[in-house]
């Protein structure tokens, strides 16, 4: 059995106070970044965040101060085969997403960033790179669901549903949070994830960058992506 490492919520101590002030900002913004939407579009928010660099960040990926290792998640993809996260995207460029079909806002404002994104790559890059969306409902986000909305947005987007508490553990050992959909009395089906785009370096299959809600652009996107890539931190 591989080993999953989790990390807890922490930053890297400067000796000054602008770098203290500067890494408590940056763990108030991963903290969070989350959204939980119901039908009818409201929202809770709940996620922890991983430590972030003291260093001041421009509007774009987080550098990781200390890396996460891929998830060990076996689920099942579109075409409702078995898919090992791990070894299928072993030594490439990975995103990695948390969310579900039926969100109505930034699930799908989220992977549309990352397809106009990658469509402005030139193309040897954009067959590198990796797009794994991974349900956070699966009792409603089946194989064929998932494939019909992702066509949508990219159809060499990987999805991936299966068992929650399995998907749930993936996500906890990236400090993103998820909890299981539930129905209020109005009928209305509430799912909360962390909004997070987990990037992972192709040299060592580890994530060092963490895109937050906001910034995922395609404009940030299309010019950090070719060093993600390239195994850089942007």
């Amino acid at each position: 059995m591989r080993k999953r490492t989790t990390h807890t919520t922490g930053t890297r101590r400067g000796p000054r106070a602008l770098a203290a002030a500067t890494a408590a900002c940056a763990a108030a913004v991963l903290v969070l970044a989350g959204c939980g939407s119901s039908d009818d579009g409201s929202k809770d928010s709940a996620a922890e965040g991983p430590a972030a660099s003291v260093e001041p960040q421009k509007k774009g990926g987080v550098v990781l101060d200390r890396p996460f290792e891929k998830p060990d998640l076996t689920l099942t993809d579109t075409k409702g085969e078995e898919y090992d996260l791990i070894e299928k995207t072993k030594g490439k460029p990975v995103l990695l997403y948390f969310g579900y079909t039926h969100c109505p806002d930034v699930c799908p404002l989220t992977m549309s960033n990352i397809a106009v994104a990658k469509s402005k790559l030139p193309k040897d890059e954009q067959k590198k790179l990796q797009v794994v969306f991974v349900t956070s409902d699966p009792e409603r986000d089946t194989p064929k669901e998932l494939g019909r909305w992702l066509r949508a947005q990219d159809p060499s987007f990987t999805g991936l549903t299966g068992d929650f508490d399995t998907i749930q553990a993936g996500a906890r050992g990236l400090g993103i949070n998820i909890d299981p959909a539930y129905k209020k009395k109005n009928g209305d089906i509430v799912s909360t994830h962390g909004a997070q785009v987990v990037a992972f370096s192709p040299k060592d299959d580890k994530a060092h960058v963490l895109y937050t809600e906001g910034n995922t652009s395609p404009e940030i996107l299309e010019k950090e992506l070719p060093k993600i890539i390239k195994g850089q931190n942007p």
